[in-house]
């Protein structure tokens, strides 16, 4: 069984279509409304910041994915994401399952150089300190050896579909519509908005296979999978 926490959002349902594509159809989705993306699909509702009904949602897992969201609500995010990361880890540790956490980059510095694995955390306003404790969390439950777990990290998504992205709406939407983009893509731009496409969630079922068995933080590959994600 692989679980994926958060199931209702853009990354997760194409985390959901790529697993189903090439891994496994035993997918259980969690959220507090889950939706089935296939046919095959189990259903589990839940809300992630009540720990017993995160670890009720985990048991039975192999790997375990987190890609919940919430609004853009800095106090919205102080009072639940840590506590949701929290219970994942607790609940994977528990059940003895594999996480698999997809991060962004806020709490990087906000500068053009490349952003590496050992790229030291300076976070800069609430979300960012927000994103730097969590992603914290999961990093001292993975060297203090509670669960196996990976961190993918993506700056911004964009290409069809549901993706609500700065991208889109600034620069690829305009150009698509004769219009001039909003944002000058000079080497700052391009490294925060179009370095990872939208929906590129196919490593991600494969940096948790036993095969790989890979443990750390790292960003997505940039390269479209496929046609869909090109504009």
């Amino acid at each position: 069984m692989q679980t994926v926490l958060g199931a209702n959002g853009q990354i997760a349902q194409e985390l959901t279509r790529e697993l189903s594509r090439g891994f496994t159809r035993d997918i259980r989705l969690v959220s507090r409304n889950p939706r089935k993306v296939h046919e095959t699909d189990q259903l589990f509702a839940a809300d992630l910041t009540d720990a017993e009904a995160t670890a009720a949602a985990v048991e039975g897992s192999e790997i375990v994915y987190l890609t919940v969201g919430l609004p853009m609500d800095s106090r919205l995010w102080e009072e639940q994401f840590p506590v949701m990361m929290a219970n994942a880890i607790a609940a994977c540790e528990k059940h003895g399952a594999k996480l698999v956490f997809f991060d962004n980059t806020y709490m990087y510095p906000r500068t053009s150089a490349t952003q590496v694995e050992e790229t030291q955390f300076a976070p800069v306003g609430r979300k960012a300190a927000v994103r730097a404790r969590i992603a914290t969390m999961l990093l001292e439950a993975m060297r203090a050896g509670s669960v196996e777990a990976v961190i993918g990290r993506a700056p911004e998504f964009y290409g069809p579909g549901q993706t609500k992205s700065l991208t889109n709406s600034l620069l690829f939407d305009r150009i698509a519509e004769g219009k001039r983009p909003l944002v000058p893509v000079d080497a700052h731009t391009r490294r925060t908005l179009i370095w990872t496409p939208d929906a590129r969630v196919a490593a991600w079922p494969s940096s948790a296979t036993p095969r790989t068995r890979t443990a750390g933080p790292g960003t997505c590959p940039s390269t479209p999978s496929d046609s869909r994600t090109r504009r």
